[in-house]
């Protein structure tokens, strides 16, 4: 049985940045990413806004803020340093009417408590200076929120991770995990469909909508551990390119109480594209494909605050689905983000629940699962 010392279970840009930081960190490991896709970032890493976000609304103290906040800095130093194409843009999150500018001000403190330091709150004609076009009588300006071409950041992770030794098998998809005296055997399906083992000693679960999967199959309680996912589906449209050029920032309104998403927003594309989204409602099935028929709710969304929008305008561009471990109703969940040795089962290392922002926070994340590896 082929053995290696670190596996790696998913290639989007959270398992992507896990190898390039612990190919680099550990040279003297032997390292493998394990994908089922023939490609990298197949699923929600190349199917979602491409922001790289500030880190303002999540929960003070949780990993969300903190690896938000940090992944911002270092995403942007990632991006120089390597000429990802990138674009730190900004965004305006917007109240439509007076009775939304306590939402904003909580917006601040908020922010403020996460250590986001560059955001200034400004009133209707501060805003209309920056956005002509958009209707607001009151706006939060986050400076260091940005748009980064994702498929070249993961390309760029995965070139460091081949030059620092990572061996990559694409085509190959994971369907047994067990543990025994001698670590993880983890059963894979091969490109040709036959099926072979690999044995490691760590095992890095990155593997998305499927990283329920591997606890389930080593015996773990994903309810217990609050590790299920429900997969909730976003859906995004377009307008044309004459109109696109009206807004040149991001535009939210104020978010969802739940955070279920951060309601349908307007952003851009490094091109220069105007697009809104997302919608978010749980799915059993990963479908990719945008209803037209919600093209109205999008427009009655995006109406009370870029009036120079028309039904007309609207097209489907896009859907992707984000593996959230936060059910129908339940309570914001945090990333989960363990070593499960208190489990009985060392060297596995859980990263579940990985949706926005992770982009933002990948870099982070990798510096984590690195420390946890070091220890």
């Amino acid at each position: 049985m082929k053995q290696v010392d670190i596996a790696i279970i998913g290639a989007g840009v959270v398992g992507l940045a896990v190898a390039s930081e612990l190919s680099g960190k550990f040279e003297d490991k032997s390292i493998v990413l394990v994908e089922r896709h023939n490609k990298f970032g197949q699923e929600t890493s190349s199917r979602n806004s491409e922001v790289i976000h500030g880190g303002i609304y999540y929960p003070t103290g949780s990993l969300k803020a903190k690896l938000c906040v940090d992944g911002n800095k270092r995403l942007y130093r990632f991006c120089e340093e390597w000429d990802i194409p990138h674009n730190r843009l900004g965004k305006l999150i917007i109240a439509r009417t007076e009775e939304e500018i306590p939402v904003l001000e909580s917006i601040l403190i908020k922010g403020l408590d996460n250590k986001v330091f560059d955001l200034e709150l400004l009133n209707a004609d501060q805003a209309r200076k920056l956005e002509p076009h958009i209707k607001a009588v009151a706006a939060v300006l986050s400076p260091s929120t940005g748009i980064i071409d994702s498929h070249s950041l993961m390309s760029r992770l995965e070139w460091l991770a081949r030059q620092q030794g990572t061996m990559f098998a694409y085509n190959h998809e994971v369907t047994m995990v067990e543990y025994g005296s001698n670590g993880y055997q983890v059963t894979y399906r091969g490109p040709d469909g036959r099926k072979d083992k690999i044995l490691c000693k760590w095992l890095i679960n990155c593997a998305g909508l499927g990283a329920d999967k591997i606890p389930s199959w080593l015996g773990m309680d994903i309810d217990q551990a609050a590790y299920r996912i429900y997969p909730c589906k976003g859906e995004y449209f377009g307008v044309s390119n004459a109109k696109s050029s009206l807004v040149s920032r991001l535009v939210y309104p104020p978010p969802l109480k739940e955070l279920k998403g951060l309601g349908i927003h307007a952003t851009k594309t490094l091109d220069g594209r105007l697009r809104f989204g997302p919608n978010a409602f749980y799915v059993d099935n990963l479908d990719y494909s945008v209803d037209e028929g919600h093209a109205l709710e999008f427009y009655n969304s995006i109406k009370t605050y870029l009036p120079f929008v028309d039904f007309a305008d609207l097209h489907p561009d896009m859907a992707g689905i984000r593996p959230k471990i936060q059910g129908p109703g339940d309570p914001v969940q945090d990333f989960a983000v363990k070593h499960e040795v208190d489990c009985g089962f060392e060297g596995l290392i859980n990263l579940i629940g990985i949706e926005s922002p992770g982009l933002t926070s990948s870099l982070s994340l990798a510096s984590m699962v690195g420390d946890l590896v070091d220890r």
